[in-house]
């Protein structure tokens, strides 16, 4: 069995260490000098679905294995992943588990570190730049604005037990901007939920493929993002964005004098 041989190799003593790196939202210039450094050491590397593969470059000799996970496509549940990088930090020494955003924005990144630590290896954390703020700055939204939002929300959009989580009920009747990270399969919840809270006419913009050449940009309303999204074809993966600020943005000024424009023909 895959455990009794990560115990035989625990037996070995061999020094090892596993190393956690935040790749960033999708560009690969977006990765830290620090997540690159570490990727050029490492000999086996255990990369998710959602990292950019021009990262790997960084490591030309190191062993690498996919155990990305995507929307109704598990290769490992992550039972299966947590084994993996302990068999191989005992069998490499240097291990990287590069992770899509940050590691510990919804990335699993503790839960990875208590089962890696309890084998007695070595771990480092390198922070990576989360989506929740770099994909709605690359598109000119401010998360917060001094007048128009003190704060900001970040949910996961599906819990573990692939419901819509309940912090959605009460971030609707904040002020705060609204970020939603894996929320597209839930969007119709999510509107009637901001409509039962009088939100119905608070702009929303819904970023797919955020900070890469594929990026997608859908603008609209609570009351007309659905439509937006069929219309535009967006889908996952992509982060949702509710709140004022929304309408700050150059890109949402130009959408609505468009709007404008094609009301008054």
């Amino acid at each position: 069995m895959l455990i009794e041989q990560i115990l035989y190799q625990m037996k070995l003593k061999k020094k090892s260490k596993v190393t956690l790196i935040g790749a960033g939202p999708g560009d690969p210039d977006l990765i830290t000098v620090k997540g690159v450094k570490a990727l050029q050491k490492a000999k086996v590397i255990l990369y998710d679905a959602l990292i950019n593969r021009e990262l790997l470059e960084y490591a030309p000799d190191a062993k690498k294995i996919f155990v990305g996970k995507r929307k109704g496509y598990h290769r490992y549940s992550q039972d299966e992943i947590n084994e993996l990088i302990v068999k191989n930090a005992f069998e490499f020494g240097d291990a990287v588990r590069l992770k899509g955003g940050d590691p510990f924005v919804f990335g699993r990144g503790s839960e990875e570190v208590d089962y890696i630590e309890s084998f007695g290896i070595e771990t480092e954390v390198i922070s990576g730049i989360s989506s929740s703020m770099a994909v709605p700055a690359s598109q000119g939204i401010s998360l917060t604005k001094r007048g128009v939002s003190e704060s900001f929300w970040v949910i996961t959009g599906t819990t573990s037990e692939r419901k819509l989580s309940n912090d959605v009920y009460l971030a609707a009747q904040s002020t705060a901007t609204i970020v939603i990270l894996m929320g597209m399969s839930k969007l119709s919840e999510i509107v009637e939920i901001f409509k039962k809270y009088n939100k119905a006419e608070v702009p929303t913009a819904i970023i797919q493929n955020g900070t890469t050449v594929n990026e997608k940009l859908g603008l609209g309303t609570i009351n007309t993002i659905e439509e937006v999204v069929e219309q535009k074809q967006l889908s996952s993966p992509a982060i949702i964005v509710i709140g004022e600020v929304v309408k700050e943005s150059s890109k949402f000024h130009s959408f609505y004098q468009n709007v404008h424009s094609e009301l008054t023909k």
